[in-house]
């Protein structure tokens, strides 16, 4: 991201399930980074990564709100496990299920219903759906839609998106006027935002 004003910007811009963080940022550090995102109610794991391992730092870093702190040099597969153990806790922490208007969703089982109509999605499905269920009202544009669902070896041009979405509005606004999946021209997609829960 560059510094810590473009973390801020970001983090307001998409959905994160966690940060990396260095501390020495230009512009904000990391330190007043990670305070200005706890303050601004954003709730993803925070792992600081940084050269300053002194007790006081680590001390620092987590009073600010970080979930954790490795000091550099570090060995990658210890990075790997940390972030592992930060995903597993998130999982943890996540509330049972989700609404928004009469959709539901429980992610510990993947079933989803709409108005307590059973709707069968895949397990891809059901990601897109629930990224977008936790957070209705925010536009996805496609590309971040790739990047959190699939991975790079899609290519830009690549329409998975637009299937996925087209597949998930079938089954899930399928005979109704109410649809919940929207289609913001030429910024991205979003779930209506109708008393999230």
């Amino acid at each position: 991201m560059g510094d810590g004003r473009h973390a801020l910007d970001w983090a307001e811009a998409y959905a994160y399930d966690l940060v990396i963080l260095d501390v020495i940022l230009p512009g904000l550090d990391g330190f007043v980074t990670c305070s200005a995102l706890r303050n601004k109610g954003f709730s993803a794991a925070i792992l600081m990564l940084t050269a300053l391992d002194n007790v006081q730092d680590r001390i620092t870093g987590l009073d600010r709100g970080a979930d954790d702190y490795l000091a550099k040099p570090f060995s990658m597969d210890e990075l790997r496990a940390r972030v592992r153990a930060l995903g597993r806790r998130r999982l943890e922490e996540r509330a049972p299920r989700i609404q928004v208007g009469d959709l539901e969703l429980d992610p510990a089982t993947l079933g989803v219903w709409r108005a307590a109509r059973q709707i069968h999605l895949t397990a891809r499905e059901f990601a897109l759906l629930e990224l977008l269920a936790r957070h209705p009202g925010q536009i996805f544009p496609r590309d971040r839609l790739i990047d959190a669902l699939w991975n790079a070896d899609f290519a830009a041009e690549s329409n998975i998106v637009e299937v996925y979405i087209r597949s998930l509005r079938r089954k899930v606004d399928e005979g109704r006027r109410d649809g919940l999946i929207e289609t913001v021209r030429g910024s991205g997609y979003r779930l209506r935002a109708i008393g999230a829960a």
